[in-house]
């Protein structure tokens, strides 16, 4: 770990400290091999993604994130630590074959649509449609497509409120359609080195 001393130093020089989150995230990007995560997506360090994994812009995956080939998130999507994309992908109803043995179905694409806040150690399963606004509570097994502003939370996840009244969507909604950017909203958002 980095001491504490050394965080305060980089901190009080910000654009040395945004230059180095930005070599350390363009690191990562081609560490994983990944070809369609934005560029201003920050990548926590020891997770396990698919190569084919998409991303948009403002975006953040937590540390020890595993997400399975066939995922597609849009844009200021957060995966809080531990999170999991996985399952659907082997056969167990063939009578007589070990299920190691019984092949794989054809994948689903998993969609997670904009500012979608996945919390910590959330399983997702593959082929599940998150709609934009969703958060995912942490710990939640997410088995069944998400309803957009939804919260959800459980095992498996079941509706258990909603972020915003419909006026509120709308203003939100026109927000999400504008093209993405940092601006009032990442200017001071800062994680650690």
């Amino acid at each position: 770990m980095v001491s504490l001393r050394v965080k305060k130093f980089f901190r009080s020089f910000a654009r040395m400290y945004s230059f180095l989150r930005q070599c350390r995230a363009t690191y990562r990007r081609f560490l994983y091999g990944l070809k369609f995560v934005d560029s201003t997506a920050y990548l926590s360090g020891g997770s396990l993604i698919s190569k084919d994994f998409c991303l948009g812009a403002y975006s953040y995956i937590g540390p020890e994130a595993s997400i399975a080939p066939g995922v597609k998130a849009g844009n200021y999507v957060m995966f809080g630590p531990k999170v999991l994309i996985v399952g659907k992908d082997h056969l167990f109803n063939k009578p007589g074959v070990p299920t190691i043995f019984s092949g794989r179905p054809p994948s689903a694409m998993t969609v997670i649509e904009d500012d979608v806040w996945v919390g910590a150690r959330s399983v997702i399963i593959a082929g599940v449609h998150i709609g934009r606004g969703a958060i995912v509570a942490a710990g939640a097994v997410v088995t069944r497509n998400v309803a957009e502003y939804s919260i959800v939370g459980g095992v498996p996840a079941k509706v258990i409120g909603s972020r915003f009244n419909e006026s509120q969507r709308l203003i939100h909604d026109e927000m999400l359609r504008s093209r993405p950017q940092a601006g009032q909203f990442c200017a001071d958002v800062e994680f650690d080195i």
